[in-house]
């Protein structure tokens, strides 16, 4: 037998990341549903915030959400949309999905609203976007990846283009 990854051109052996912007979420307080015949569904809904990058700047606007899904196993999948305005008018549509999981002690300290280490526990998520904006139809191209953190009272996301 042959080991394929060796077969691999150099092009496909690695994947390099470009920053995107990093993202600030101001959610009211989470709605929890409870348990529904899938998981235990939670949404919060997204009032604002703020994404700050070198090449894509602006405010999230009212209106988005995050829907969740706390699943048997502990963890958390998350279904977010969210409408971005650049600063320079542009609009763009933003939906990622992503999975947060972790210690359950560590998991029930981020429910209470606590503060914790970032590096305790995986929030990753996978972002696409949609924009009519010329200036910013580039984003309609790309495939993005971000790295969170549970904040008490929202999110916190570095985002990054893969290249």
């Amino acid at each position: 037998m042959t080991d394929l990854a060796a077969q691999l051109p150099d092009a496909l052996r690695q994947i390099a990341l470009k920053p995107l912007f990093t993202m600030r979420l101001d959610v009211r307080p989470i709605i929890d549903v409870g348990q529904t015949p899938g998981a235990r569904r939670r949404i919060g809904n997204v009032f604002g915030g703020r994404f700050e990058g070198e090449r894509l700047s602006g405010e999230v606007l009212d209106g988005g959400s995050d829907w969740q899904s706390v699943r048997a196993d502990g963890a958390t999948t998350l279904d977010v949309r969210l409408i971005l305005r650049a600063s320079d008018g542009g609009l763009i549509a933003m939906t990622y999905h992503g999975v947060r999981h972790g210690p359950p002690e560590v998991m029930a300290r981020l429910a209470a609203g606590e503060a914790v280490d970032p590096a305790s526990y995986y929030f990753r998520i996978a972002p696409t976007f949609e924009t009519a904006s010329e200036r910013h139809g580039w984003l309609n191209r790309i495939v993005a990846v971000g790295a969170g953190h549970r904040l008490p009272d929202g999110p916190v996301y570095n985002v990054f283009e893969v290249l």
